[in-house]
């Protein structure tokens, strides 16, 4: 079964962390990685860059309109996911737990099971 782990940021949270929590973050993430490559579980992970670089794309009349910056205006983001491969929910789960961004009050991780894939409905 395919889940998608998204973490959402907020960023006030993160810039008042140190440097070594925030490194402490970093560090956690490349274990973790290393930790699905082990187990054969990561199919692809995925950082995002900050709201404020992000175009918005909508079609009025026939024609794209483009505007700078988030979707939403939002003290939260999406600030990148992993795509798992595993057995069941509750395996996710147990491992979007491993994501450091858990342990830190004010950040948030996801976890959904991707329903459509490729052309085809996932079993």
């Amino acid at each position: 079964m395919k889940f998608l782990i998204s973490m959402h940021i907020n960023p006030a949270v993160l810039d008042a962390l140190t440097d070594e929590e925030q490194a402490a973050i970093g560090d956690g993430h490349g274990r973790f990685i290393e930790a699905l490559k082990e187990s054969g579980e990561l199919i692809l992970t995925q950082a995002l860059v900050d709201p404020s670089q992000a175009a918005v794309v909508s079609v009025r009349n026939g024609q794209p309109v483009v505007s700078d910056g988030p979707f939403l205006e939002s003290k939260e983001y999406l600030g990148g996911f992993y795509l798992i491969d595993c057995e069941n929910k509750e395996r996710a789960i147990e491992l979007a737990a491993q994501i450091p961004d858990t342990a830190i009050e004010g950040l948030g991780v996801e976890v959904r099971q991707v329903m459509f894939a490729d052309g085809q409905l996932e079993a």
